[in-house]
């Protein structure tokens, strides 16, 4: 099998030598290059442009929908994502981590415009918004699949948890952004306006990350590794279990916070995603070093309990203290879970399946997203809000017991990190 070379990218952040001296390395190498922080804020684009229909349960519910109906249309997106994940994957280990990255923000910036073609009752329009909600999971997938791809290329292999979780950042930024200026252009120009600004963010991630370098050059033809063979590794499919009910949990979080709070007649429903990323942000400045130093076995466990925990608060919820504290408790688990789990999956993987394996990783999360919105969203109608929410962090808590069965399964972290 021949091995993919290293390229100009990798000279340019200072991490090869092009003489191949291996005295070149430095033992600390700077994680924000000019590449990192492109890739970076083009991420920013993207996450505001997804994050902004975490409030697209309000117009599904405008057009005549249920819980149900929101966990279908929400659901379905995520469904794309895992239906997809085994040639996404193949793919951007294929044509490379750029060009799969373009085709996701084309579709990012262009999908949005359908959603314009929806007006009147929801049963006049189900079927093309549920195959119109599956394409733009599509290109969200591809984005999100490419972009940690090609950090984990980036980054140096002994600062890798600390590099994923500084890139998150950027997502996690875009996470809170997104449904703020969703909820005030919902609230004084309506849906059409939301779709035209949406696309504008998928336009700006489009542009952002045209100066970023290809990563991963194929001169020679290198034997892939099948998707599914990838899975049967003892370590990759603890981190795809895990994360599949760490998805589970994030379908609560993304479809059914806003209508809940809705319900409970709270204003400033945004609140709860500003505080989530802040907390998320937070973790991710001060906590990646650690990870690294100790590893993503001794972080992991403690990251399900506290976001399970933010889950369950959210069955007492009353007001803004509540919705502001719930949210900041899953953001902190969040925070470290992401990152943990990623660089759990990748350390010490050969390159050439590294697209493969990213994508099992934000596969699974999607597949526990779909699984969870279609669920949570009949358990919701049946029993109401605080059951979905409850059923949500039991799902953290049984990730929690996985990880501990099946903890020995993974890669020793660096310690001279």
């Amino acid at each position: 099998m021949h091995a993919p070379v290293a390229c100009s990218t990798c000279i340019w952040e200072g991490r090869i030598d092009p003489s191949g001296s291996a005295d070149s390395r430095v033992k600390r190498p700077v994680l924000t290059s000019p590449t990192f922080i492109a890739l970076a804020f083009a991420n920013l684009s993207c996450l505001s442009g997804f994050s902004a229909y975490f409030l697209f349960p309000l117009f599904v519910a405008e057009h005549g929908g249920d819980q149900v109906d929101i966990g279908i249309v929400m659901g379905a997106f995520a469904l794309a994502s895992v239906l997809c994940r085994p040639w996404i994957s193949n793919m951007i280990d294929r044509i490379g981590r750029k060009r799969s990255y373009t085709i996701g923000s084309l579709i990012m910036t262009l999908l949005p415009l359908g959603y314009l073609l929806f007006s009147g009752d929801l049963r006049t329009f189900y079927a093309p918004l549920v195959a119109l909600r599956i394409i733009h999971g599509v290109g969200f997938a591809i984005c999100i699949t490419a972009a940690f791809t090609l950090v984990a290329d980036l980054v140096p292999p002994e600062r890798l948890n600390e590099g994923l979780g500084l890139f998150g950042v950027s997502g996690l930024v875009g996470s809170a952004v997104g449904p703020l200026i969703a909820e005030l252009i919902i609230r004084r120009y309506g849906f059409d306006a939301l779709f035209h600004a949406t696309a504008g963010m998928g336009l700006l991630s489009l542009a952002a990350h045209l100066p970023v370098h290809e990563t991963y050059v194929h001169v020679l033809k290198v034997t892939q590794t099948p998707f599914f063979k990838v899975l049967k590794k003892g370590r990759v499919l603890t981190v795809a279990l895990v994360s599949f009910l760490f998805g589970f949990g994030l379908a609560a979080v993304n479809g059914f916070v806003s209508p809940y709070a809705t319900e409970k007649q709270i204003v400033f429903i945004s609140l709860y995603y500003i505080s989530y990323s802040s907390a998320a942000v937070l973790t991710r400045l001060f906590g990646g070093r650690p990870a690294d130093r100790f590893g993503e076995d001794r972080i992991i466990p403690y990251a399900l309990l506290v976001m399970a925990t933010g889950l369950f608060a959210l069955i007492f919820l009353e007001g803004e203290g509540i919705l502001f504290a719930s949210g900041f408790m899953a953001g902190c688990g969040h925070g470290f879970l992401y990152p943990s789990l990623n660089a759990m999956a990748i350390r010490n993987q050969p390159v050439n399946e590294r697209g493969k394996i990213t994508g099992m990783f934000t596969g699974s999360i999607d597949g526990g997203a779909f699984v969870g919105s279609v669920m949570l969203g009949f358990i919701g109608a049946l029993a109401g809000f605080e059951a979905l929410f409850f059923a949500s962090g039991l799902a953290l808590m049984a990730g929690l017991g996985i990880f501990r069965f099946a903890g020995p399964n993974r890669a020793p972290a660096r310690r001279d990190a």
